[in-house]
């Protein structure tokens, strides 16, 4: 069975957890978009991973790893990723590859980002400022740089020269420090060397292991509202975060995707700006307290609220989910009372599904459903029928809301702390 793994909210659902667990029954963990603006973080034992391109299916013994793609990368940053993980012990020769038509992320790219936040102003997109946006625009543009490039030093070389003077001189129209060409071609074709040995044609590799009947697990990054067509634009990241994104972004045709689990968290969260209609500074405030939600890339404090159904209802019919698996569950042990958003009020008017219109979402009024709280502990539970019963409703009324198969329930941080529904 090949599986697409996708987050059915805003991101940080969970999923390098869920695709670490799913990594049990599969040969192959691909990631198909996105970059190093990803965080996913995996808990096993005492030990805390936080991995942003590598596949986090690297951590389990036998498994193979690609980035494939639609993935954009920072040579620097990923070498360094791999030399954090070969400390610790974790072996990636052999293990990993990594595809030669994967676009760069520069050192303007970088630059590019961070300047046009500040142009901004208040009305920044809340980006990581790893470069991602404007190395995709550099995709779509037909001016990118790619691996296969880097792999070829004096076609490298040719090509970043001409790059760096053009990028410069819209770096400096907007206040930014010029970059130095020799200074980024010694640590580009520094991480360039250390890479070749895992750089390959990933999408004939990839059918070959459909042919050897391999099974194959898609890793989403990001989520199904920072999707560039699906999200609440323009408040999304620059890359495909839904289901289609895993096709595209690999070379692997739709028909021979067999399922896609959806990972959303018990609750609601957001990183930067744009809108959260269920954004409540109580659950927030909670959470915080907690020591939880703070963003695995930037540190920065996610914003919190409530469960939205009307949401995920969307993410579902979008990603067309199959199952569900459902994180941080333990999050809202405490609470007497839990509400669940089950529609929106906008200018008089009751919708199902969110509008596309950033704006006209900032008006949107959530319709709550209330539902009793458990208030006691489900960190130790690795059973359904063991959960508080009112825990087991909970649960079961946000599958229905959104209309997929509750699947899989997380209630910690730990590998061990999950189990089937």
């Amino acid at each position: 069975m090949n599986t697409i793994l996708v987050g059915a909210q805003w991101g940080d659902e969970g999923k390098g957890k869920i695709i670490d667990v799913l990594t049990e029954e599969a040969d192959i963990v691909v990631r198909s978009q996105g970059g190093n603006n990803a965080g996913h973080t995996v808990e096993i034992g005492k030990e805390k991973f936080v991995l942003h391109l590598i596949p986090s299916g690297i951590l389990r013994k036998g498994k193979k790893c690609v980035i494939s793609n639609g993935v954009v990368i920072d040579p620097v940053a990923l070498v360094g990723e791999i030399e954090g993980l070969e400390k610790r012990g974790i072996k990636l020769a052999n293990r990993l590859l990594i595809s030669e038509t994967a676009h760069l992320v520069l050192p303007y790219h970088r630059k590019l980002d961070e300047a046009r936040e500040i142009r901004k102003g208040r009305d920044k997109i809340g980006t990581t400022k790893r470069g991602i946006g404007p190395a995709y625009g550099d995709k779509a543009a037909r001016t990118g740089l790619r691996l296969i490039d880097l792999a070829q030093p004096k076609v490298f070389s040719a090509k970043l020269k001409a790059r760096i003077e053009e990028n410069n001189a819209i770096l400096e129209s907007l206040g930014g420090e010029p970059l130095k060409f020799a200074e980024v071609e010694k640590a580009y074709l520094e991480a360039g060397k250390r890479l070749r040995p895992f750089i390959t044609n990933t999408v004939v590799w990839l059918h070959r292991q459909l042919e050897a009947k391999k099974r194959i697990l898609f890793e989403g990054a990001q989520g199904t509202f920072l999707d560039i067509d699906f999200g609440t634009y323009p408040y999304v990241t620059s890359s495909n975060t839904t289901a289609g994104g895993s096709c595209t972004g690999s070379g692997i045709p739709p028909h021979r995707m067999d399922r896609v689990v959806g990972v959303m968290k018990a609750y609601t969260t957001r990183v930067g700006e744009g809108p959260l209609p269920t954004e409540c500074a109580e659950v927030s405030d909670m959470l915080h307290a907690m020591g939880r939600e703070f963003g695995a890339t930037t540190g920065r404090a996610r914003r919190c609220g409530w469960f939205d159904a009307v949401a995920t209802r969307y993410a579902r019919m979008v990603n067309g989910i199959d199952d569900l698996a459902i994180t941080n569950l333990d999050g809202l042990d405490s609470l007497k009372q839990i509400l669940v958003c089950v529609a929106y009020e906008c200018r008089g008017k009751k919708l199902q599904y969110p509008p596309n219109d950033a704006e006209e979402l900032l008006h949107c009024r959530p319709v709550y459903r209330k539902f009793a709280g458990w208030q006691k502990s489900t960190s130790d539970v690795r059973q359904f029928k063991k959960l508080p019963v009112n825990a087991q409703k909970y649960l079961k009324a946000l599958a229905e809301l959104t209309g997929a198969k509750m699947k899989i329930i997380s209630v910690g941080a730990q590998r061990e702390q999950t189990f089937q529904a």
